[in-house]
């Protein structure tokens, strides 16, 4: 499963940019600042299961942020969340994870790095 870029097309965390990098998402600890609350994040998958059509049970499925906590992605706005099937979150996690390493050594962009994820979710899910 993709995710439906009508329903999340993803969004932004405006604190986020190329000059505040060092003071937000390389600042270790950052993202768990900024990550919404599960009771948000439950009740909202429940509603984005029904709106993308899936039936399977909600535990099989993750609240996950299409552009990452960990690349600038907007906590809690509805565009940037979406009900990834659990495996698929097996799959995206590291590369996240490298694209946040790669941002904070300086050895790509903050846009770059949102531009490799948003085209491995778009392509993979």
């Amino acid at each position: 499963m993709r995710p439906n870029l009508r329903l999340t097309p993803g969004a932004f965390n405006p604190a986020v940019r190329q000059t505040t990098i060092d003071s937000t998402i390389c600042v270790s600890g950052w993202t768990r600042e900024v990550r919404p609350p599960e009771s948000y994040t439950e009740q909202l998958k429940l509603k984005q299961i029904r709106e993308y059509r899936e039936s399977g049970p909600p535990r099989t499925y993750e609240e996950d942020h299409f552009i990452p906590l960990e690349l600038g992605g907007a906590p809690r706005d509805p565009h940037n969340l979406w009900p990834e099937p659990r495996g698929q979150a097996r799959r995206s996690d590291p590369l996240e994870s490298r694209l946040k390493r790669e941002v904070c050594d300086g050895a790509i962009t903050l846009a770059r790095g949102r531009a490799e994820i948003r085209a491995f979710k778009d392509t993979h899910g």
